[in-house]
């Protein structure tokens, strides 16, 4: 499966519709598999790796993303990151803001940090899992959108008041943060990563609307996957029906939908685009049973997409079986 997989990604048909991830896949019942704690996966390439594999392992789903968190790329240019140690399955997050103005996003302080945080770390559980499990699986590097990560390092009070008064501050800031997401990218994919997936979760039309989508994030995305080699799966959250042809434009070679699409419309408006999706991750994978996940993925199968990814990503309480009812169904 991993080659037809890698075949997908590159643009050849393929006689299947795989069920993968490239968004963050890993499971209560797989860190406790493999004897790890939550908030310790983040901070520890070995921990990392092992976490990273264990949705595999248990499944037989063909993928693992790494990082486990959205929030590295801030942590490298310098934002303190809680890691909510003595918390059940709390995901990492940025404490304050690095910065207080668009303006203070300079090449300096992104691409002098570059080396900076947890990226030799991650690069080297990017390399564990390959060695480990490589040859069965694709591997994603995970990053934020440019807009996603201005929200976690800006005051984002100011900068919404920026987008308004002064729009071409935070292009300038977007633009720097695309040059340095697709540094880390690359750096991923060099420490081996099969493809790169852009979550744009803050970004996605569905939340900030189509008109500051074009404006804003849009020439973001564009210069992001211009320097980003292929292939490029970008991920954007809500309802983003009326917007298809805007994400289409955004040079990623596919998109990722959520559950609040409508997969024929979508997929009709994406034509020669790859389509994944848009299992709910929430109502399906982790509330439903295995039935229910059966349906949902037949449901998009006909619907026309060319893989299954859940919506965003999984919910660590996630049941085994129900992970592999989304393989095989």
């Amino acid at each position: 499966m991993r080659e037809k997989i890698l075949e997908l990604l590159s643009g050849k048909k393929i006689d299947t519709q795989p069920a993968f991830s490239g968004l963050i896949h890993i499971t209560a019942e797989g860190l406790e598999r493999e004897g790890l704690v939550f908030h310790e996966i983040h901070k520890d390439a070995a921990k990392m790796a092992k976490a990273a594999a264990s949705t595999f392992k248990l499944t037989g789903m063909p993928s693992a993303a790494l990082p486990l968190d959205l929030c590295a790329p801030a942590e490298m240019m310098g934002a303190e990151l809680n890691y909510y140690e003595g918390v059940d399955y709390q995901f990492p997050q940025v404490r304050k803001a690095l910065v207080q103005s668009s303006r203070d996003i300079t090449p300096e302080n992104t691409m002098g940090m570059l080396g900076s945080g947890r990226l030799n770390l991650i690069c080297e559980a990017i390399g564990l899992v390959k060695n480990e499990i490589g040859k069965d699986v694709v591997i994603s590097g995970l990053i934020p959108g440019p807009y996603t990560l201005l929200l976690y390092v800006c005051n984002p009070a100011n900068m919404f008041k920026e987008m308004k008064k002064e729009p071409q501050v935070v292009l300038d800031a977007l633009f720097h943060l695309s040059s340095f997401l697709a540094k880390v990218g690359q750096a991923y994919l060099n420490a081996g990563a099969d493809f790169i997936t852009i979550h744009d979760m803050g970004g996605s039309p569905g939340f900030i609307g189509p008109a500051k989508f074009e404006q804003f994030v849009l020439p973001a995305l564009k210069k992001l996957n211009a320097e980003l080699p292929a292939p490029r799966v970008l991920s954007v959250c809500g309802n983003t029906n009326t917007s298809m042809h805007l994400l289409a434009q955004t040079g990623a070679d596919a998109i990722s939908v959520d559950q609040l699409n409508d997969l024929a419309a979508s997929r009709t408006n994406l034509k020669d685009m790859l389509l994944f999706g848009n299992i709910d991750p929430v109502q399906t994978l982790w509330q439903g049973d295995p039935a229910q996940v059966a349906e949902a993925v037949i449901g998009a199968k006909e619907a026309g997409v060319d893989a299954i990814w859940p919506g965003c990503d999984l919910v660590p309480q996630t049941s085994i079986e129900n992970i592999q009812s989304m393989k095989r169904a």
